[in-house]
């Protein structure tokens, strides 16, 4: 039994935990560091934020549970739902014990107890993480021992949640559709419980990404928010509470469907991770924590990002092997460090409605296989990538009609609802250990055969009805996916995979624990690519972004942009071409090979720097900055999407220089120059000036009065 009000700190935030009394213990405070507090000082924390005293109007708790639940006298969602033996069942938890435990590199408490009416145990557990980023994660599991009873647990739903301050006034979160992910949606605080559920089997289009609370509307560089993101690829509840009588918490968990996860005697259930973060400084601050968070990780990436060619829009299902040993060659030539095979290479696949679960090369496109592609990417010094849809299959493949059981839903609905089916495909349920084995061995193969680099991991539709062993099926499957990712890249190390979801529909942290990049977006509109990448950028650094430059005319929209104009929003992630690039002239593979150059040589500050939106009033400028480590040097992609409000457009005002030192700031020219109408302020024209890191940002650079859909790139660098 723990019995003291506990403190967990690091990264400059602060938990503060009271764990006397019976029960689960509270959250008192989460939020800005509070430095060295003594034992008595802490107690006193717990008083000052306290219920009235005796005799109040309440009896039920005033400070919620790490779980809380109807019998604190919550009227919220609960924390947990479970069922014994068919019936709701309400918890009792005793015997509560807390630890604190400080490390190198954060702090964490440990909290366990037991259910006094059921052989239930719970776990939580809090850390802070690299960049002040909260991780909650909680587990249940039925004891075994000789006062284990038989009864069955069926949990609805074990959630994660942690207050927020009650003067929070609005919520953010996401919706979008395919090629135009990630838009943004701000409310008013709703008022009660709030919860927007995902049941895709997959995040989605529409996943709402975060829930974040916070102080007045959210802004780039000011403000204090609160935020959950659930660290899961698969159907996930967002909650929001906002109750008169209460304090106001935010969480996330796994979505379950009823006979999902049903527990006996002896077995364990973990909720998949939630993360939280506070931010004193609006999304800035919050991305900064993320990109913090994330590039510490002993997996993240830390090689240069390659220029990247993936040849979907180039040739789509028409794999003609000369024409596309002529698209490498040219590739090589420009200054492409990766090629990567898109789909149509396998057993059949001539279009998109057969061949998904048959990953053998078809000899009829490619008589020799691919091992002379391969070898001839790798001897013009690029990696080589192929594209799979491993998590699919198609009623017309040779391995559907050999196994139909193999199928993710009732086999009978093959022969008799197939409505089922989306895209004319289905889903291969590979937590069946056989279905699992025959993806894994067919990958594995080619991956060995060929030295494949990179692989381009696709998912091209939402799982409907999804049924393993008789239950359903979408948690077993997920934990699936991630095991066979992460099996592939053990067998073969230095293997990298890129998560791609009809684009950008699973984007999240549990993906990125065995991913290495992440398909934004089907769109390569450069003017939906703003945005669908800078709020992506709101969780994942831009080297995990991958952002192509594509065609003259957008595919998905028909739009027509300038190549400027396409470079310059290619350079906010990890840049590449989707375009058939055999077709340019000569004057525009210049431009290419100044833009691989100009890339390599900015990537560094891209890739391994802090990201800041300056802020600016006209609705119509897009501008990202990535500022070095040591703010010695820095990068700024500014872009309009539309035409300007005004004539005289603002002043640009770049965050995070040193303001004592002297900058030359330079507009990089080698992708074009962009079009610009009334304005044009003398810095701009001669492409160069020099200022310090305090006038750069306290006064700022008269922008030009640029014309709708134009970019430059302005590159900073310490004298």
């Amino acid at each position: 039994m723990t019995d003291e009000v506990l403190h967990v700190q690091a990264h400059g935030v602060s938990m503060v935990i009271d764990a006397r009394g019976g029960g689960l213990p509270r959250v008192l405070h989460w939020g800005e560091a509070l430095g060295d507090l003594p034992a008595h000082e802490l107690s006193r924390v717990s008083e000052a934020v306290s219920r009235q005293a005796a005799p109040g109007t309440l009896d039920a708790a005033w400070q919620l549970s790490v779980l809380p639940q109807e019998g604190d006298g919550w009227t919220g969602r609960p924390g947990l739902q479970v069922r014994r033996d068919g019936v709701l069942h309400h918890c009792r938890w005793h015997g509560a014990a807390a630890s604190v435990d400080a490390t190198d590199d954060g702090a964490r408490c440990r909290v366990t107890a037991e259910d006094a009416a059921s052989a239930l145990r719970l776990e939580w557990n809090v850390s802070i993480e690299a960049g002040g980023v909260v991780w909650v994660d909680v587990g249940l599991s039925v004891g075994d021992d000789e006062s284990a009873d038989a009864a069955t647990y069926e949990i609805d739903w074990l959630e994660a949640t942690l207050p927020v301050p009650t003067s929070t006034t609005h919520l953010t979160t996401f919706d979008g559709r395919w090629t135009r992910e990630k838009r943004p949606v701000t409310t008013g605080m709703p008022a009660g419980s709030t919860v927007r559920q995902s049941r895709r089997g997959r995040p989605g289009h529409d996943t709402p990404v975060f829930f974040i609370a916070s102080v007045d509307e959210p802004r780039w560089r000011s403000g204090s928010l609160w935020a959950t993101h659930l660290a899961w690829s698969s159907d996930a509840t967002y909650r929001l509470d906002h109750i008169t009588d209460a304090v106001t918490l935010i969480g996330a968990g796994e979505l379950l469907r009823p006979g999902e996860m049903v527990l006996r005697a002896g077995q364990a259930y973990r909720a998949p991770r939630a993360a939280f973060v506070w931010a004193p400084a609006g999304f800035d601050a919050m991305a900064g924590s993320l990109h913090t968070w994330m590039r510490q990780r002993p997996q993240h990436p830390h090689t240069p990002r390659p220029l990247t060619l993936n040849t979907w829009e180039a040739v789509y299902f028409d794999h003609d092997p000369a024409t596309i040993e002529a698209l490498a060659e040219r590739a090589a030539a420009i200054g492409i460090e990766r090629f990567v095979l898109d789909d149509g290479w396998f057993l059949g696949r001539r279009d998109d409605t057969t061949s998904l679960g048959d990953w053998v090369v078809d000899p009829a496109v490619w008589p020799a296989g691919l091992g002379p592609l391969a070898a001839k990417v790798h001897d013009l010094g690029m990696e080589f990538g192929l594209w799979f849809e491993p998590e699919m299959i198609s009623a017309d493949s040779e391995t559907a009609r050999a196994h139909p059981d193999w199928l993710l839903h009732d086999p009978g609905h093959l022969e008799h609802d197939p409505a089922l089916s989306w895209r004319t495909q289905y889903v291969i349920d590979l937590a069946n250990p056989d279905a699992y084995r025959h993806v894994r061995g067919q990958m594995d193969a080619l991956i060995g055969e060929l030295g494949i680099d990179f692989i381009k991991w696709d998912h091209n539709r939402d799982l409907t009805e999804s049924v393993h062993a008789g239950r359903p099926g979408t948690h077993a499957q997920m934990r699936a996916v991630y095991r066979l990712i992460a099996d592939l890249k053990s067998a073969h190390p230095g293997l990298e995979i890129e998560s791609c979801s009809s684009g950008g529909a699973r984007t999240d942290l549990g993906i990125m624990e065995v991913c290495d990049r992440v398909w934004a977006s089907d769109s390569n509109d450069p003017v939906e690519r703003q945005d669908i990448q800078r709020w992506t950028g709101l969780l994942l650094p831009p080297e995990l972004m991958g952002a192509h430059v594509g065609p003259t005319e957008s595919h998905s929209s028909g739009r027509v942009t300038d190549l400027s104009y396409r470079m310059a929003t290619s350079l906010l992630g990890s840049a590449g071409f989707e375009w058939d690039i055999l077709q340019c002239t000569d004057d525009e593979v210049d431009v290419l090979r100044r833009f691989a150059d100009l890339y390599r040589e900015l990537r560094p500050v891209v890739h391994g720097g802090t990201v800041v939106h300056p802020e600016l009033r006209d609705p119509a400028w897009r501008v990202t900055g990535f500022v070095a480590p040591d703010a010695r040097r820095a990068v700024v992609i500014a872009a309009t999407v539309a035409s300007l409000e005004d004539a005289r457009a603002e002043r640009l005002r770049i965050p995070g220089l040193q303001p004592l030192r002297t900058y030359r700031v330079r507009v990089r020219r080698e992708i074009g120059a962009a079009k610009y109408g009334w304005i044009a302020p003398e810095w701009f024209v001669s492409g160069e000036i020099t200022l310090s890191g305090a006038v750069l940002e306290r006064v700022g650079l008269q922008l030009p009065t640029l014309w709708p859909v134009q970019a430059f790139v302005l590159d900073l660098e310490v004298l």
